[in-house]
């Protein structure tokens, strides 16, 4: 479960979650299959998966095939693993802690609202998301998403692998082929994304492991590190 510091009195503070896609401020695609692009937000905001996206205007068969990208997979055992800590402001300036690959690079957009750690080969990696308004469970937070995911283009092979609540979080793995505006490697990506709650129950971090097919085992891993460890503590 996911810890906080002050983020009670910032709760009552007047703080609103803003789930219409104008005053989600510009939340993308990109950000919703776990790519890192850059978001711009204004006003108070919720975990991603809040916005609304255009909804396809594929009505014919998906044109695209994937092509296979056949590198080893990525094995749990080889994951060495130690805290990183980052800072993301969004609403609120939230402090962020938690256990992830040693190696793995982190880089952040701007608003910093995450942190993506990447593995050595950029195939893999890791964002974690806070500084938002804590206002809803994960199993909102997942239903949500999984909205949104199935507005996307059916050129984009979304298909929900499984999902699952638990009592302090809410878990979704998926696979999807990035548009080729994002990827022209036209390979299918493996995500798993977990909403994490602090001790009101509502969700405090979201976080999304991603990767290749193959590498389901590791990322699912690598995203239980995570979460068991993640620390969130807000001030204004």
């Amino acid at each position: 479960m996911a810890r906080r510091g002050t983020v009670g009195a910032l709760l009552g503070s007047g703080l609103v979650v803003i789930t219409a896609l104008g005053g989600a401020g510009g939340y993308g695609i990109g950000l919703l299959i776990g790519e890192a692009q850059p978001a711009v937000a204004s006003g108070a905001a919720a975990p991603l998966g809040t916005t609304t996206p255009t909804p396809s205007v594929t009505a014919t068969a998906p044109t695209r095939t994937p092509k296979p990208d056949n590198r080893p997979a990525l094995q749990a055992d080889d994951l060495s693993y130690r805290t990183r800590s980052f800072t993301a402001e969004l609403v609120v300036k939230s402090h962020v802690s938690a256990r992830v690959p040693y190696n793995w690079r982190i880089t952040q957009p701007d608003p910093p609202n995450y942190a993506r750690f990447t593995d050595p080969t950029s195939k893999r990696w890791i964002r974690i998301e806070a500084g938002f308004t804590i206002s809803r469970p994960p199993a909102a937070s997942m239903a949500a998403r999984i909205k949104d995911l199935n507005a996307l283009d059916k050129n984009q092979l979304l298909t929900i692998v499984s999902q699952q609540v638990e009592d302090d979080q809410a878990t979704l793995a998926y696979t999807y082929l990035p548009p080729e505006s994002q990827s022209s490697e036209g390979v299918l990506r493996y995500v798993i994304v977990r909403w994490v709650a602090d001790d009101s129950g509502l969700c405090a971090i979201e976080m999304s492991s991603t990767g290749l097919p193959q590498d389901k085992d590791a990322l699912m891993d690598v995203l239980d590190h995570a979460s068991k460890s993640v620390v969130r503590r807000d001030t204004p």
